[in-house]
């Protein structure tokens, strides 16, 4: 029998590329604040308790993609809608027996360290903006979750997903994740030994020159990314003659 999996945010960048490479395997409920017929996305407000529970019948694992996106309004948007979405969710997962709650975090979390800092995912949070402070409440929320309910948690700080496969600058090319890389890790989450109750990782693909050290995912849950985003800024310096040199003080992108 297939994993029954639950989206938010199947309409956006990220959500529709896990949707659209996961739904083959798995029985997926793809969900967004908007709801769209033709794509098979029904509507879920994740500030609406009652529907998250209706929606989490038999669901074995959630994909909390969905986001409210405002870099700057903590107490208008960010707490209420994001923060507050997120406990909604986790409390419905843990009262509906959901196996694990796999969370779309970022980069941003940490990216106040500065560029050429080593970084460990156990690491102090250093966020860089509200955005990345949100993005901290909720992994430990999840952290909470997971040791006191056991509901498994993993946080993915994405790096940097245009949207279009390939890398944009020097700078997204240290953190940049494919769609394919960006599949295969959610699906290596997914299927995680249920031993695993809480985990942080950093979601990039196997990029020359990357902030972050992931080689270890391959042995804890057999992630092998198959693309480098150096490889394509030269193939595209080939073409074009010249790639934004955007490099910044903080791995977050902040000047300083």
């Amino acid at each position: 029998m297939k994993r029954k999996l639950l989206i938010t945010g199947a309409g956006g960048r990220i959500g529709s590329a896990l949707y659209q490479g996961l739904k083959d395997e798995y029985d997926v409920i793809a969900t967004d604040v908007e709801e769209n017929q033709e794509e098979g996305i029904q509507q879920l407000d994740i500030t609406d308790p009652v529907r998250i529970k209706e929606m989490l019948q038999n669901v074995d694992t959630i994909l909390h993609i969905g986001w409210k996106k405002d870099n700057d309004d903590f107490l208008g948007v960010a707490l209420p809608v994001n923060v507050t979405g997120a406990y909604h969710l986790y409390e419905a997962a843990r009262k509906k027996g959901v196996r694990r709650l796999i969370f779309a975090s970022s980069n941003h979390a940490t990216g106040f360290y500065k560029v050429g800092e080593e970084v460990d995912v156990n690491d102090p949070y250093r966020p860089d903006s509200i955005y990345g402070l949100s993005k901290c409440y909720i992994e430990l929320l999840g952290r909470l979750y997971a040791d006191q309910h056991q509901l498994s948690s993993f946080n993915v700080r994405i790096g940097n997903f245009p949207g279009d496969d390939r890398p944009h600058s020097q700078r997204a090319a240290h953190i940049w994740i494919s769609e394919r890389d960006m599949v295969q890790l959610m699906r290596c989450c997914i299927e995680a030994d249920d031993s695993r109750t809480y985990m942080n990782l950093y979601g990039t693909s196997a990029n020359t020159d990357n902030y972050y050290d992931i080689g270890y995912l391959e042995q804890e849950i057999g992630y092998k990314p198959l693309d480098d985003a150096a490889e394509l800024l030269a193939e595209e310096k080939r073409r074009q003659g010249e790639i934004p040199q955007d490099e910044t003080l903080y791995q977050g992108g902040q000047e300083g």
